[in-house]
């Protein structure tokens, strides 16, 4: 496999100010969110997508939840190895710096 000679071209690069303030926002929701480990909360994204679920786990990067699933019967005539793949649970990891609003249920 050859390279390219070009030089390569900086397609994105963080504000200063943001290199700085993200990590700070970082560490503020893992002081707001470690407490509230195991309880029910309500999160909005700033794409406006909103989601209702128990936290699991806080990592450095992301907000993990468990999302429980409606359970969907299977069609009459389904073979039975595909009526046993339900999800009652599912984690879903959001984005710290995605999170515009979390508000605590229980």
């Amino acid at each position: 496999m050859s390279y390219s000679t070009v030089s390569p071209q900086t397609l994105y690069q963080a504000r200063p100010e943001l290199q700085t303030e993200l990590p700070k926002v970082r560490q503020h929701l893992h002081q707001r969110l470690k407490p509230h480990i195991n309880q029910t909360v309500r999160v909005q994204t700033m794409d406006h997508h909103v989601y209702e679920g128990t936290i699991v786990h806080i990592d450095a990067d992301h907000l993990y939840i468990r999302v429980p699933q409606p359970h969907h019967s299977p069609s009459p005539g389904t073979p039975t190895p595909y009526r046993s793949y339900t999800y009652n649970n599912v984690i879903l990891p959001l984005v710290l710096y995605t999170l515009l609003v979390i508000v605590l249920l229980s």
